[in-house]
Order: structure tokens, then C-alpha cells, then sequence
């Protein structure tokens, strides 16, 4: 932010202060895949696990976001960018209040993402839903990649616009052939191997 007149306000309470009276530390574990990749379905599934642990979580979703936070977007390169940035500076003030803020957005482009990681540093946890394109197709829950073949769509990711998968997620998680609930249980095993889940 360029404008003088606008200041950033500490807390009177540390970031370490906080994690230790609230017995938890906060993150942004930032799932990114195709359309119809399960995203939403493990996340939701996550956050569930989360909180019957007794652990402050909330999903950030892409349909969501975008029906107030983002409503004003399309869908145009510098829209998707944006909207990004937004949920981006949104999940890093839920990770300074300690929240295990789980997102759930396409976001196809590498450096989107990267400028995520760089506002959150080490509190950023990649997490690449990895379906094949013909199984994403072939659920279509909401019917996109027909209108998407059919040309009602322009840009559609995965058919008439890239998807770019991470190059080194923190987890890598493949989804073909494994139910959502085994989905959910690999990111909390990964949560608890850094030490965010007990």
C-alpha cells in the first residue's frame, strides 16, 4: 500500500503469544487442482477432522468468495488474478488470528500462487489435487467442461486455458483410485508431521 495515510496495526498480543494461549499455531493450506478435482470434497472433509480435534479451521472456497468477496470478478486472466490476491490477504489475517485456513480454488497459474507463498512465508502449505483431466470430465458435478466443449465458456481451464500444476507442492496428492476420507487423512497426516495438527 503507497498511500501514506493508511497504516498497518499490530496486536498488543504476539504471533507467539497468540499460538500459545490458543494452543494452536495458524496456516493457509492452499489446495490448487482442475475443476471437478475433488478440491471442495477433501477440504471440507479436512476441515470436519480439524475441529472434532478441537482446532479452529474454516475452508475458504472458490464458488464461495465469489459470491461476495469476489462477486464484482469474471473470469478474464487479470479477474482470476485477482481474485487470488484477494482470498490470498484474506487467508493470511485468518493465519495471524491462528486459524487453519484451508482454500479451495483452481488458481492455475504457478506465479498466482507463488505470490501467495510470498505473503505467507512458511505458513503456506501447497497442496496439488491431482486428477487426470478425463476424470475431472467425466464427473462435471456442475456441468462446466460441456459448456466448455460446446464453446459457452471461453477460457475454461484444462480445455481452452492452462492449468499449471505446482512443481514441488508441499504434498502431492494424487486422487484417482482413493476415496475423499483417504484424501482427507493424508493432508492431516501431513498437518501433524509438521507439527500443526497434534
Amino acid at each position: 500500500m503507497s498511500d501514506r495515510n493508511i497504516v498497518w496495526h499490530d496486536t498488543l498480543v504476539s504471533p507467539d503469544e497468540r499460538a500459545r494461549l490458543l494452543s494452536q499455531a495458524g496456516a493457509v493450506v492452499w489446495f490448487t487442482g482442475l475443476s471437478g478435482s475433488g478440491k471442495s470434497t477433501i477440504t471440507t472433509r479436512v476441515e470436519a477432522a480439524l475441529l472434532q480435534r478441537g482446532l479452529h479451521a474454516f475452508v475458504l472456497d472458490g464458488d464461495n468468495v465469489r459470491h461476495g468477496l469476489c462477486a464484482d470478478l469474471g473470469f478474464s486472466a487479470e479477474d482470476r488474478a485477482e481474485n487470488i490476491r484477494r482470498v490470498g490477504h484474506v487467508a493470511r489475517l485468518m493465519a495471524d488470528a491462528n486459524v487453519l485456513c484451508l482454500t479451495a480454488f483452481i488458481s492455475p497459474l504457478r506465479q498466482d500462487r507463488a505470490a501467495v507463498r510470498a505473503l505467507l512465508g512458511p505458513r503456506f502449505i501447497e497442496v496439488h489435487v491431482d486428477t487426470p483431466l478425463a476424470v475431472c470430465e467425466a464427473r462435471d458435478p456442475k456441468g462446466l467442461y460441456a459448456k466448455a466443449r460446446a464453446g459457452l465458456i471461453p477460457d475454461f481451464t484444462g480445455i481452452s486455458a492452462p492449468y499449471e500444476p505446482p512443481d514441488a507442492p508441499e504434498l502431492h496428492l494424487p486422487t484417482d483410485g482413493r476415496s475423499p476420507d483417504d484424501c482427507a487423512a493424508a493432508v492431516i497426516a501431513h498437518l501433524q508431521g509438521r507439527g500443526l495438527v497434534p
